[in-house]
């Protein structure tokens, strides 16, 4: 299989990504991470559409969208990790590969932080590993969906 479809999808706060918290999430921009996913899906043959919202029921909107637009998802929620059961409700329920990214280590951070609701249902996660977490979940999803492994 080629051509994948993948979709990007990113919560709250990360339209500020760049200018909030630097010390936290690093200097890249959203832009920045869409140039470099765009680059690497020529590179790979698939496509991605990278969106944002600050709103809970967009993103889950856009999951549910997923199901007839999308092969994989690549998701980033932003502190509705740590509470949406909505958002995790959706991507149990829509039968396509997600792979989790936080940008910074979660785990290193405060309490609440440590535990997400998206991890369960997800075939990977990548944590703290900056704004390069996005194209190491691309091409680890893009892997998987070639080699036809199960959605979850």
């Amino acid at each position: 299989m080629t051509g994948e479809r993948v979709l990007v999808l990113n919560g709250p706060n990360l339209d500020l990504l760049g200018r909030r918290e630097p010390g936290v999430y690093g200097s890249a921009s959203l832009a920045d991470v869409r140039a470099a996913l765009e680059a690497l899906a020529r590179e790979l043959g698939c496509s991605v559409e990278l969106r944002q919202t600050n709103s809970e029921g967009q993103l889950v909107d856009w999951v549910h969208e997923a199901w007839d637009a999308a092969d994989g998802i690549v998701v980033n929620p932003g502190a509705l990790a740590h509470y949406s059961y909505a958002l995790r409700d959706a991507i149990a329920a829509v039968p396509r590969p997600t792979v989790e990214v936080h940008i910074s280590n979660v785990h290193a951070r405060e309490r609440f932080r440590h535990h997400s609701t998206v991890s369960p249902v997800a075939v990977g996660v990548i944590v703290g590993m900056g704004t390069y977490g996005y194209e190491l979940a691309l091409r680890g999803l893009v892997e998987r969906l070639r080699a036809g492994a199960p959605e979850r």
